[in-house]
């Protein structure tokens, strides 16, 4: 791998800055199988909360809200 990049790098200069940087992880994905999809998941749905929740008057309603939501998701989804 590390000797693909070398000669990647006049190229794909970028792409292989971004490989370099993150090859540990690429690699721990390889050796272990885990990712960051539970992460990406609650992100998600934070963002689809945060959507549908303008108009909430302050942060602790959102709080709660959230936590709601992450409980009882169909209920709130509908």
């Amino acid at each position: 791998m590390t000797d693909w990049l070398k000669k990647a790098q006049p190229y794909y200069k970028k792409s292989v800055e971004t490989i370099k940087r993150w090859l540990g992880e690429i690699v721990g994905y390889f050796e272990e199988r885990t990712t960051n999809g539970i992460v990406e998941g609650i992100n998600t749905k934070l963002k689809l909360l945060k959507r549908c929740g303008f108009g909430l008057r302050n942060l602790r309603n959102f709080e709660i809200r959230a936590l709601l939501f992450w409980h009882f998701p169909k209920k709130l989804a509908q």
